[in-house]
């Protein structure tokens, strides 16, 4: 399944679009913020460099810190 993101302009073009997905039974959801926010940093998260490795010796010294 895809997805499309469409970023209205105001209260009135959300409730539009939001009531012509529903009429024509497509699913859809509103995101406030915080929302975009989450899947920003999930995207940044996947292309993070998981390949270093640091012991806990060196973790645990950066926190004492």
């Amino acid at each position: 399944m895809k997805s499309i993101l469409i970023n209205t302009k105001s209260k009135k073009e959300l409730d539009f679009v939001s009531e012509l997905l529903n009429k024509l039974q497509i699913s859809s959801r509103t995101l406030n913020s915080e929302d975009i926010e989450d899947i920003g940093m999930g995207e940044l998260m996947k292309e993070a460099d998981r390949t270093k490795t640091i012991s806990r010796d060196v973790i645990m010294k950066k926190l004492t810190k």
